[in-house]
């Protein structure tokens, strides 16, 4: 049980009914129902880590979600970030929250991760750094690769925000686990193209 964690998913639930925001989950079976993942996941919108979170309800899990430091020194976020055990990654000394995140993954978490590191202006599966693979690698266990389309529409960089009542449809893929295998280059290499083929079909769709 993990009240703080519940209370945030309830508020943020109500927030989206409040949006009017409308959700379309493919592939949440896919989500480990036990054991320690890395959730892959492509950055289009600063909310997109709260729609990230509904797939893995499914099965009645939490995501570690790793998230700039800044988030975590801010005096109302912080105490959040830490009650709900996501992972703050100082961009100066990154190897800290590396070995945070393998931690949690070798304990049987879920952490999340952005391969993209930052928003995708063009809101295209961008070029990806290797953390995911190499965490997947060092801890032994697979990526779960999963796509998130129209969080671009309600809050993005150079975008105005549209938290009001909009009506969004923002769909969700999950798709298939890859296991992990080296090296971290060519791991990296098919989970983008994996993505890259998961953000084709959902687009077909939306």
């Amino acid at each position: 049980m993990e009240p703080v964690y519940r209370t945030v998913i309830g508020i943020a639930r109500t927030v989206f009914t409040l949006e009017g925001l409308k959700f379309t989950v493919k592939g949440d079976q896919h989500i480990p129902a036990t054991g320690g993942a890395v959730i892959a996941i492509n950055h289009t919108g600063y909310m997109d880590f709260t729609y990230a979170g509904l797939p893995v309800r499914s099965v009645k899990r939490y995501v570690r979600f790793m998230a700039k430091k800044e988030v975590f020194d801010n005096k109302i976020s912080g105490p959040i970030m830490r009650a709900l055990k996501h992972i703050p990654v100082d961009r100066s000394a990154g190897s800290d929250s590396y070995k945070a995140a393998v931690d949690f993954l070798r304990r049987g978490e879920l952490v999340g991760v952005y391969p993209e590191a930052t928003i995708s202006r063009s809101f295209e599966i961008k070029e990806f750094k290797s953390g995911a693979a190499r965490m997947a690698i060092e801890a032994n266990v697979p990526i779960v690769p999963m796509v998130i389309w129209g969080a671009q529409r309600v809050w993005t960089k150079g975008f105005p925000k549209r938290l009001g009542r909009t009506n969004t449809p923002i769909s969700i893929a999950v798709g298939e686990p890859i296991q992990p295998f080296e090296p971290a280059s060519e791991l990296t290499e098919e989970l983008h193209a994996t993505m890259t083929a998961v953000l084709a079909a959902l687009l077909q769709g939306y």
